[in-house]
């Protein structure tokens, strides 16, 4: 998508009428195919509203608090590739500010409006209700700045330049960005400013030249090279230069927790999840092995190499960053992905492929249909439920560990906070995703304790007729958080309230289908009634689990690491 120019966007011809502040911006958020906005009204926001009400080809979709609103445009912008958020000054901003700080993190570019209050009164410093009482409305922008990547203050004057800047930095640097604008202000003609669009960036050719030698040295002495997929790889759009790159070298490929979902892990090269010390001992032998690591778009965090035990020799890996080039301590700036992967594909290299076909995990389905519901019983259901094209969103802890192992099909979205992980994130996001795509068929995978943190949401899947397959997992608390502390045991503040999961929908006025299973056999019934139902209604599927502390192998591996490292810490 383009950036809207002064030319196209102002029409300033005689006799035609002129483009307000709020039509200007709708213009600019349709042309980037953001055909919703979510959001909170509040009063400050009105007028924006009010336009996109009367706005052709976009609307408003309302959620039930700022903070849910912010995630469900997360998802939304993971699905369609950038989203909009409305909220009103202060209150309302600040409530979703977690959210954009959350976007941040994870590479998602969303556009967040703020509604504020009157420009008259503001710049009489009056004492505004949603303000902090001293007369300073320039606060709450300022602390976005250090949250977004780009920050302005709209008016008519400086619209036509600002909206398309940090639409463009959204769209470059894959974050969020936040633009504020006076209620009174919305409705004002802009005034045209021709400023020329600057050009693309691109790859400084030397320096590309000698990453790509460098690269070739390595592959001439490679015997057992692989490829390391990451997030970024995900959010840069480079799926597919990764998928031919893997084509054309034939080495083994696997992706990090961060970067699930970006490679096809129906492909013969994939060898699945690397996890350092906590995932398969395979995957990890054979990546650590490696002579040669061609890593994309890598983010190096603690949960995204098993608390830093995922051990790659920099002198063998190939860093390849959106904008840079790293290999052992040289660094090469303005270097972009896309190039790099070109280059290193038309070095020619050609390995031998897999030695034999690669079993995972979750590929058998074990237990019979009286087998309560355990880690080793549920996620070879899921795997074998899923579909070509499903989008799938599991939450922040017991479930995000156990998902990463699924193998997925085929041209699947896969969603979860990997870096920010804030608790709650997935039921607002699935109900973003399912907006963004009402057409495809949205699973999430929540745990008990994280629905009720954002279980408002599915009110608003039910308002806006979503239909969604909701597993909740009822393991009786916050499992991961249990797993985590190992210094003490039976924590009072890892326990949570018992809610009837499966009457949400009603108590919410709404119609879903809902089933509470304890065994195989009720999970495997219950799936296949979801898988009739869908199409009509929400689902609901309440699975109680066995144990409550029972867990995917690698969260027990990494609980066994940090007791270990908790034992060494209290002899020392």
């Amino acid at each position: 998508m383009g950036i809207i120019s002064p030319e196209s966007s102002t029409n300033q011809q005689a006799g035609s009428v002129e483009k307000t502040v709020g039509q200007y911006l709708f213009d600019c958020l349709k042309l980037e195919g953001i055909t919703e906005v979510f959001g909170v009204a509040g009063d400050y926001n009105f007028t924006l509203l009010d336009t996109l009400e009367r706005y052709n080809g976009v609307r408003f979709i309302s959620g039930r608090n700022e903070l849910n609103s912010g995630y469900a445009a997360d998802g939304y912008a993971r699905v369609k590739g950038m989203s909009a958020l409305i909220t009103t000054f202060g209150v309302g901003e600040l409530s979703a500010c977690n959210a954009i700080a959350g976007a941040n993190s994870e590479h998602v570019p969303l556009i967040h409006i703020v509604g504020a209050p009157p420009d008259k009164d503001q710049k009489e410093h009056k004492l505004m209700h949603h303000t902090l009482m001293n007369g300073n409305f320039d606060v709450f922008h300022q602390m976005y700045k250090l949250i977004t990547a780009y920050t302005a203050v709209l008016t008519p004057e400086n619209a036509e330049i600002e909206i398309p800047n940090a639409i463009r930095i959204a769209k470059e640097k894959k974050k969020p960005v936040y633009l504020v604008v006076a209620d009174d202000l919305v409705t004002k003609p802009i005034i045209a400013r021709r400023e020329p669009v600057p050009p693309r960036p691109t790859s400084n050719l030397k320096t590309l030249q000698a990453a790509t030698d460098r690269v070739r040295q390595l592959l001439e002495r490679a015997r057992r090279p692989v490829i390391l997929v990451d997030v970024k790889t995900m959010r840069f759009g480079l799926v597919t230069a990764v998928r031919q790159l893997a084509d054309a070298m034939n080495v083994p490929v696997a992706t990090m927790m961060f970067g699930k979902g970006a490679f096809d892990e129906t492909h013969p090269k994939y060898i699945g999840m690397y996890e350092g010390s906590f995932g398969s001992s395979e995957v990890q032998t054979m990546v650590e092995n490696a002579d040669c690591v061609i890593a994309v778009g890598m983010v190096w965090a603690d949960n995204n190499t098993a608390n830093f035990t995922s051990k790659l020799n920099p002198l063998l890996t190939v860093d390849i960053q959106p904008d840079m080039v790293k290999i052992a301590e040289a660094e090469y700036p303005n270097v972009f992905a896309a190039d790099m992967l070109l280059a290193v594909q038309n070095i020619g290299y050609k390995g031998k492929g897999l030695a034999e076909k690669t079993k995972f995990p979750y590929d058998q389905i074990t237990g019979s249909t009286e087998e309560p519901l355990t880690a080793a019983i549920y996620y070879p259901r899921f795997q074998q439920m899923l579909k070509e094209g499903d989008i799938v969103i599991a939450e922040t802890g017991t479930l995000y560990n156990g998902m990463a192992e699924v193998k997925l099909p085929r041209n699947v979205t896969y969603i979860a906070q990997g870096g920010w992980e804030s608790i709650g994130y997935a039921t607002p996001s699935a109900y973003g995703a399912s907006i963004a795509a009402p057409d495809r068929r949205v699973l999430l995978f929540t745990g008990d304790g994280s629905l009720q943190l954002t279980a408002q949401e599915i009110s608003s899947m039910l308002y806006y007729g979503c239909k969604p397959i909701i597993f909740v997992l009822n393991n009786d608390g916050y499992t991961i958080e249990k797993y985590l502390n190992v210094k003490t045991e039976d924590q009072q503040y890892n326990k949570i309230p018992r809610w009837s999961y499966t009457k949400l929908a009603e108590a919410y006025g709404g119609d879903a289908f809902t089933a509470t299973v304890r065994t195989y056999g009720e999970l495997d019934q219950a799936i296949i009634q979801a898988e009739k139902e869908r199409s009509g209604r929400l689902c609901i599927i309440e699975m109680i689990a066995a144990d409550p502390m029972d867990a995917p192998e690698n969260m027990r591996r990494m609980r066994n690491y940090l007791e270990m490292q908790e034992k060494q810490r209290s002899q020392n």
